[in-house]
């Protein structure tokens, strides 16, 4: 049932696959298939649905604290040994940190709690967390990597960083749904229904970019280098087990609570990924490929992760 599910988001990728290797879409527009996704259809799909939600229902403090626990373990190790394996430049660093840590939920996560769980509202805190802290931090390190910005003080790049973040469109969003849902302003339903009108888009035009970049790129699963063997591994097996023993052994969070957190840390890496390579110009066709092996290993793992989380 849960792979069934997924056939929107095969069908979606494949399509893009498919117009790239008949040349009938050339690959090159996939950039800008990406900046429609992440400038416009991702935000307007996230305000609508965190506007409409009720955030006091989806907090439990203690699991969320020992998820970002967890995030904050996984990014220390990913940074280590991003830089102990001679990265260095900031924005290849963020991807890195994005690919081994964030989790695909639109796209992965939501059709599978769907049908484990019948729901798929423990999704949104972590949803929450990713895009107003993670993201932030990501999308710093992006900014401060910009050419160019070396020619300043590194306070004034670290402050030009911060705001080029909080202004993106995707924090801007988020940021905006949660004040306006915690201060219980009226947002016309219009508003709302304009904006899951373009939300709705957002994920099959992603997929459908990322489908033409990898249908121009290939794919070659003999070809997978240790880097993205150890991404795909820390992702998919180490970020989930630090997860469980963090929430579950550390803090004590149990029940369906550390069902869910294990199974989100589970999920693939985002296509959120491939979106920021080519919005920062920095690892697209590894952003491409982590992306795709690394839904493809979740799915072999999906039914492991199942029983761990049953038990």
């Amino acid at each position: 049932m849960a792979l069934e599910k997924l056939v929107p988001v095969l069908l979606a990728f494949a399509g893009g696959v498919l117009l790239a290797r008949r040349k009938s879409v050339p690959a090159e527009a996939s950039k800008a298939f990406s900046d429609y996704a992440f400038l416009f259809a991702v935000p307007c799909y996230l305000f609508g649905n965190i506007y409409a939600s009720d955030l006091a229902l989806l907090f439990d403090w203690r699991a969320l604290g020992g998820y970002a626990a967890a995030a904050a373990l996984a990014v220390t190790v990913v940074v280590l040994a991003a830089v102990a394996h001679g990265v260095r430049e900031p924005r290849a660093v963020a991807l890195r940190v994005m690919a081994g840590v964030q989790v695909n939920t639109a796209y992965f996560a939501v059709p599978v709690f769907i049908t484990v769980f019948g729901t798929a509202a423990p999704i949104f805190p972590v949803l929450l967390f990713q895009v107003c802290v993670l993201s932030l931090v990501i999308i710093s390190l992006m900014e401060l990597g910009r050419p160019g910005s070396e020619a300043d003080g590194p306070g004034r790049r670290l402050s030009r960083a911060v705001g080029a973040s909080l202004a993106t469109p995707l924090v801007l969003a988020c940021n905006a749904a949660i004040v306006l849902n915690l201060l219980s302003v009226h947002v016309p339903a219009v508003v709302l229904d304009a904006a899951a009108f373009v939300g709705d888009s957002a994920s099959p035009v992603a997929l459908f970019a990322l489908g033409l970049h990898l249908g121009g790129l290939g794919l070659d699963l003999r070809g997978t280098t240790r880097e993205e063997w150890a991404l795909i591994g820390f992702k998919c097996l180490a970020f989930p087990l630090l997860t469980w023993f963090v929430c579950g052994v550390l803090l004590g969070v149990g029940g369906q609570w550390l069902a869910y957190l294990v199974l989100i840390a589970a999920m693939p890496t985002p296509q959120n990924l491939f979106v920021f390579a080519q919005r920062y110009d920095v690892g697209v066709d590894l952003s491409a490929s982590l992306v795709i092996k690394s839904s493809l290993a979740a799915l072999v793992l999906l039914p492991l992760w199942l029983h761990v989380v049953a038990a």
